[in-house]
């Protein structure tokens, strides 16, 4: 079970709620991915989730799809806004990581 914090009621003025996530081990354990395409109609966008073989030297490079998400355009630009915030935090913790002043210990001792 995974608790997700729900950020449109705060938003909205009212009270904050927890989305209550249930899954199974293995649809936790996730797939791994390292091709994606984001394709989109007048109603929906879909993300398509693939792993391809880029070692191959052949014209056409051999995959195959783990998942494919379709999304409403909201939901997508609240999955874009989620990423963007996530990738700058992310980004921020690298940098720290490559300063002088930081070293492997401060990893391990609890700081974040």
């Amino acid at each position: 079970m995974n608790l997700v914090r729900d950020t449109r009621q705060v938003e909205q003025g009212g009270p904050e709620r927890r989305v209550n996530l249930h899954t199974s081990p293995e649809t936790m354990a996730g797939v791994y991915a390292n091709f994606a395409n984001v394709s989109h109609s007048d109603y929906e966008f879909t993300l398509t989730f693939a792993r391809v073989e880029h070692e191959v030297e052949d014209e056409e490079i051999p995959g195959v799809v783990v998942s494919s998400i379709n999304m409403s355009p909201r939901f997508a630009r609240e999955l874009i806004d989620a990423m963007q915030d996530a990738w700058s935090k992310w980004e921020t913790r690298q940098g720290i990581k490559n300063l002088p002043e930081y070293s492997r210990d401060d990893e391990h001792s609890g700081r974040d």
